[in-house]
């Protein structure tokens, strides 16, 4: 079971990637050309949204069932160790929370200019707290 989540995880993180990236990018051309925040563009930053939280809940469900789990915790002191069991989940349930913040926010927004503005900033800082926190090692 462990193999198959890593193995998930690490996979839809692709897709997730892809889905938030063409967000920020979809959000910021509607903004830079100011046009009508449109149900397309509602339906492109919810599955950022959607994909996001489907990897966190593997992430979450992968850093629980890891048998290297408790083996890790007395080498924080390695960089890589940490980055995988410490700042790599942290930071990216932050990166969620923002992401989530701003689909509330363009929610509660009443103008397209704001809709896509709130996405872009939010949605911006989540994808570069995720990226900054890949652990690149062991990905490529």
């Amino acid at each position: 079971m462990y193999t198959f989540v890593q193995k998930f995880h690490s996979g839809w993180a692709y897709l997730a990637l892809l889905l938030l990236v063409f967000a920020v990018v979809n959000s910021f051309l509607g903004k830079s050309s100011k046009r009508e925040f449109t149900a397309k563009d509602r339906r492109i930053a919810l599955f950022g949204l959607i994909a996001t939280h489907i990897q966190l809940v593997v992430g979450l469900i992968l850093y629980f069932v890891s048998p290297l789990g408790s083996a890790s915790i007395g080498q924080m002191a390695e960089s890589d160790v940490r980055l995988t069991w410490l700042e790599h989940p942290l930071i990216n349930i932050i990166a969620i929370i923002l992401i989530t913040v701003g689909w509330s926010k363009h929610k509660k927004a009443a103008t397209s200019e704001a809709k896509f503005n709130s996405i872009f900033i939010f949605y911006g800082l989540g994808l570069l707290l995720i990226l900054s926190r890949i652990p690149w090692k062991l990905w490529f």
